[in-house]
């Protein structure tokens, strides 16, 4: 029996969502409602046929929702909203609460908006997409899926902070980790591609983008993240620093009287490639000024694999060895220059990535006589997000609603 979920990950003034038949994992559609809130709002929607993009006025998340239901249907993508059976959502933050993926009730809703104090830019609008889903698909159950919860396999010594002790018991300061959905679903794939269990494997997963964070995964259990209390700690990413020392901060506030958001606003948006290079947040612009001879893209391309690179060797210590390297994220599935820089000077582990696999972009890039696999694997977290769907409420629902 075939089902249609729709995955979803809402914005602030967007709504990315894709829907799928599933099991079979196929993309019936996929889209993006922007500007929403404006007069300029457009919404695009592509199947593996056709492509329709419209600008329009668009009020809320609401008027979204509504419009992308209307369209699904206008466009015969669906007979009608009611063929959608049920309905994932990408939520940032899960806090300590959620280990996993749940069925949304008015309470879980509730315990996704307070958790907003750890994720004020995400959680409350992602609790918002559900609210509308739920309203307007009555009938759909709503499964909220974490970014943070495949990083609740973490021990204490990988996710408490050295700080006193009531900072993690009052205030929930401590590693969370992000990208879990990315991480658990290459990971997961590339154990299918090698014909292992993921539960015999010892793997570092590199989800590198704008937003980059390196994950250990072993047994099928993440055990180290780069990312911590926030996404912005870590490698060096596109306009974030990554992980510097902390007593930058306070000397900088008062050497260029900088308040706390100001300080935040820094790390976030100026800093990274962006902030070295002086030239883009985009690794392609900075890879392109570098060939041109840039130095400082030169540095920063080199600060952000060695960065990276440093992350990778530590993992390998505390997993003790390592069966594969992957790669995946806009920059890891599609740079070759930057897959090469970051494995560089591992062949004493023997990692050793083929040249011509690697430009290629193959699915498996490591020389023939490499100890340790490297595979380039394209993330698919809105699949992810269908697949726990269907097993965390999915199919007993529907079962219940097929007539007899």
């Amino acid at each position: 029996m075939s089902y249609t979920i729709m995955a979803i990950n809402a914005g602030s003034s967007s709504l990315k969502f894709q829907l799928l038949a599933m099991p079979q994992g196929s993309t019936l559609c996929q889209g993006l409602i922007e500007r929403i809130g404006m007069p300029d709002a457009r919404i695009t929607l592509k199947t593996p046929a056709e492509k329709w993009q419209e600008t329009l006025p668009i009020a809320d998340h609401r008027e979204a929702v509504t419009l992308l239901l209307g369209k699904l249907s206008g466009y015969r993508i669906i007979r009608s909203p009611e063929e959608i059976d049920g309905v994932g959502h990408r939520v940032a933050h899960g806090g300590e609460i959620f280990k996993d993926s749940v069925h949304v009730t008015d309470e879980t809703l509730a315990e996704i908006e307070r958790l907003a104090e750890l994720a004020p830019l995400h959680n409350p609008v992602n609790a918002l997409g559900i609210s509308v889903f739920r309203q307007l698909l009555p009938d759909a159950p709503a499964v909220a899926v974490f970014d943070t919860a495949f990083h609740q396999t973490l021990e204490e010594p990988a996710y408490i902070y050295p700080l006193p002790w009531r900072y993690y018991s009052e205030l929930g300061i401590r590693r969370y980790g992000f990208h879990g959905t990315s991480h658990k679903y290459v990971s997961a794939t590339l154990a299918e591609k090698l014909g292992v269990p993921l539960s015999a494997l010892r793997v570092v997963c590199c989800h590198l983008g704008n937003g980059s964070s390196i994950c250990a995964i072993k047994g099928g259990r993440s055990v180290n993240t780069s990312m911590g209390f926030t996404p912005q700690s870590g490698v060096m990413m596109g306009t974030r620093s990554g992980d510097i020392d902390p007593s930058i901060l306070p000397w900088v506030a008062l050497r260029e009287g900088k308040s706390p958001q100001q300080l935040n606003h820094l790390l976030n948006n100026e800093s990274g490639l962006l902030g070295v290079s002086g030239v883009s947040p985009d690794y392609r612009d900075v890879e392109q000024a570098a060939e041109g001879g840039n130095r400082q893209a030169q540095l920063a391309l080199t600060l952000f694999a060695e960065r990276i690179r440093a992350t990778i060797g530590s993992y390998i210590m505390q997993m003790g060895g390592l069966d594969a390297l992957v790669f995946t994220g806009g920059i890891g599935e599609n740079s070759a220059r930057a897959r090469a820089t970051i494995c560089q000077n591992l062949h004493f582990l023997g990692l050793i990535v083929d040249e011509e696999k690697n430009r290629q972009n193959a699915a498996f890039i490591q020389a023939e006589n490499a100890m340790v696999k490297v595979a380039v694997i394209n993330t698919n977290e809105e699949l992810m997000i269908a697949r726990d769907v269907m097993r965390v409420a999915l199919t007993e629902t529907v079962t219940q609603r097929v007539p007899a």
